[in-house]
């Protein structure tokens, strides 16, 4: 019998997690579930870096979940996602496959990794109704006030930090109730994870990260942006997103020229791969062990056999079941 519940792949953007996951997955007869925040949106493909063409490996195609499930303009949330990933882990497990938790949102994986107990915020009209017409200045120094500002997306936009003032005051009012608001308390049973990491180092990820950006903007996506605006999707809604449709979409409706949208974008996504590596870090601290594996990833499947034998070697059995 398997020893753990799951196995989770995590580490920055950038590198490499999602072939790694998919060649390993191969190797097990597993398959993947997305720990993507963003990636659960239909027609956003190069901009969340879907690369669904890793999941075909050397003719065999591995089985992804919490991919493409919702439309864009949707506001996908943590509870959301808790509850998807619960029902896809049990139908993975219930046909008595391994499952492999893959992403870089630091905050959907550990939350479903230590089961922690989260209370949707419901909308508040009235809250809404004093917030409107204020600056993103106004709202981060009000949002300030709530709590402190390690996570610089909630006030990428007036809707984003209407929204964190939203969900911090609901939490606020919960605590005076004498409820949970506090996420990382992790009320619930941890899933028994082997959890293991990718991380190329800040000069190469930096180097990667380059290169993939250019990569994507040949692949069209800039093109994708204006095609989901064309559909009749708010520019705000998409910026909501962060990164790349944050930019790409205030180069679309003309607040940027394109080199400047890239010289912004990319500093964006390096400040979001260092808060990424921080996540982890923290993660560790809070009790998630994470055995980060040398670099580079194998590129192949024989390779990723041989390396993970030699990395990690308490998968040998099951793979050489999977083999069989």
């Amino acid at each position: 019998m398997f020893p753990y519940d799951l196995i989770t792949i995590v580490g920055p953007t950038a590198s490499g997690k999602t072939a790694f996951a998919a060649r390993l997955a191969t190797l097990l007869d597993a398959e993947i579930i997305s720990g993507d925040s963003r990636q659960v949106y239909r027609r956003m493909d190069v901009g969340t870096g879907k690369d669904l063409d890793d999941y075909d490996v050397e003719g065999h195609h591995v089985p992804y979940h919490l991919i493409d499930i919702v439309e864009p303009g949707t506001r996908y949330n943590l509870f959301r996602y808790q509850q998807d990933f619960g029902r896809a882990l049990d139908d993975v497990r219930r046909r008595g496959r391994i499952a492999i938790l893959c992403g870089g949102s630091g905050l959907y994986v550990e939350s479903v990794l230590r089961d922690y107990r989260i209370n949707p915020a419901p909308q508040n009209p009235a809250l809404r109704a004093r917030l409107a017409g204020k600056s993103i200045d106004e709202l981060t120094a009000i949002l300030a006030q709530y709590k402190t500002l390690h996570n610089t997306t909630d006030t990428d936009s007036p809707q984003r930090a209407i929204r964190a003032i939203e969900i911090a005051e609901h939490d606020r009012q919960l605590a005076l109730q004498g409820g949970c608001a506090d996420a990382a308390g992790g009320t619930g049973q941890a899933l028994r994870s082997l959890t293991l990491g990718l991380d190329p180092g800040r000069d190469e990820r930096r180097r990667r990260i380059t290169a993939r950006l250019k990569a994507r903007m040949g692949s069209g996506m800039l093109d994708e942006v204006r095609g989901l605006l064309a559909e009749g999707i708010a520019p705000d809604d998409l910026i909501y997103y962060g990164l790349e449709y944050k930019y790409l979409t205030l180069c679309a409706i003309g607040q940027l020229d394109e080199a400047e949208m890239l010289r912004q974008l990319e500093i964006a996504i390096h400040q979001f791969a260092k808060r990424q590596m921080t996540w982890f870090r923290g993660m560790e601290r809070r009790g998630t062990p994470i055995r980060w594996l040398p670099q580079p990833p194998p590129q192949n499947l024989a390779e990723t056999r041989r390396y993970v034998l030699a990395h990690v070697p308490e998968l040998a059995p099951w793979i050489a079941a999977s083999a069989q």
